[in-house]
């Protein structure tokens, strides 16, 4: 008898790739997503999973909601992917950062104590909680958020601890560090270097705007790490497991790979923008993932560093040569006062 696994946040970058692993795996998917007036199931059609997926409107802030979710589809496993994902947008919008990141996940693992209780359960908790080293971090490094989006993250981090000890209930935490894909927002910064240095060799625009781009972040293959949930929640106990390749590289060092790999030079098409930096900047993010190895079996080198490049940037190739291009105008392109690394 196949599994039930309910994703909220399918829509997103994890969201879309997990539930096509799940599906791969025998799953029956179901996936939550945010009710506005279109919403957007571009992702989910990149993957062509669409039509494989059930999706259920879902408000992380309405008690009710969660609960007829859990009702409806009495899942065996909850990802719980759905979050404001943007560090930038959380310094604008702290409030809504922190209803929605930590006090809708609280909600979520309230219902699921008195609902389903049996459910394994999974947070999404974030790199961005450490506050930057530069040396490698894990499960026992301390904890310091620089941003409103960091300290939700940390908050729905100790939650889902003291929800597992105090309830008993199976729910672990990823500390996923950066991980990318053709299926990443414009609005971060490695998919909108990809982007640009395309539009830029097919003669659309002929600057690129970047913030710290001496910022050095551990990056990964999103399509990699969704393994590493799944495999969390197949353990015997509930822990929580770093999720990183152990590998660093400055913004600077993707920008320039990915403009050599089109034969553009990046300091003819580069601009400093000083908006794009952060109020509280992060300099070095790199994560040990030794106990994911060793424990869950998993390996980070899967997807390299130049490979996920290439995959981006042919990725962006093939979606800007099949469009039109008043579709892409560069004044369609919205420019976000403060970007993710």
């Amino acid at each position: 008898m196949s599994k039930t696994a309910l994703i909220t946040g399918i829509t997103g970058q994890d969201g879309a790739y997990l539930a096509d692993f799940l599906l791969r795996k025998g799953y029956h998917v179901y996936g939550t997503f945010r009710r506005i007036s279109s919403p957007n199931f571009s992702r989910l059609d990149f993957l062509n999973i669409t039509d494989r997926v059930e999706l259920i409107p879902f408000d992380l802030l309405d008690q009710s909601s969660i609960l007829y979710v859990l009702e409806y589809t009495k899942p065996d496993e909850l990802y719980n992917l759905a979050a404001q994902s943007f560090v930038g947008a959380s310094f604008e919008q702290p409030i809504a950062t922190g209803e929605v990141t930590g006090l809708g996940l609280t909600r979520v693992l309230d219902t699921l104590r008195m609902q389903s209780p049996h459910t394994r359960f999974y947070q999404a908790s974030s790199s961005e909680m450490f506050g930057g080293s530069n040396k490698p971090l894990n499960e026992n490094s301390s904890f310091k958020p620089r941003s409103p989006y960091a300290a939700a993250k940390l908050y729905a981090h100790w939650v889902t601890t003291n929800y597992r000890e105090a309830y008993d209930l199976y729910a672990c935490s990823g500390i996923l560090f950066n991980h990318e894909s053709p299926l990443r927002g414009i609005e971060f910064v490695t998919r909108k270097i990809t982007y640009h240095a395309n539009m830029i060799k097919m003669g659309l625009t002929e600057k690129i705007s970047l913030g710290n781009i001496e910022a050095k972040r551990d990056w990964g293959f999103a399509g990699d790490y969704v393994e590493a949930m799944w495999l969390m929640l197949q353990q015997d106990r509930p822990e929580e497991y770093v999720i990183a390749t152990g590998k660093t590289h400055t913004v600077k060092d993707f920008a320039e790979k990915t403009f050599e790999k089109l034969g553009l030079n990046l300091e003819d098409h580069l601009e400093i923008d000083k908006k794009l930096f952060r109020p509280t900047e992060v300099d070095v993010l790199i994560g040990d993932p030794s106990k994911a190895i060793k424990k869950l079996g998993w390996n980070p080198n899967k997807t390299s560093f130049d490979d996920l490049i290439n995959i981006m940037v042919q990725s962006d190739r093939e979606l800007l040569s099949n469009s039109s291009k008043d579709s892409l105008s560069t004044d369609r392109i919205k420019e976000i006062p403060h970007f993710k690394e």
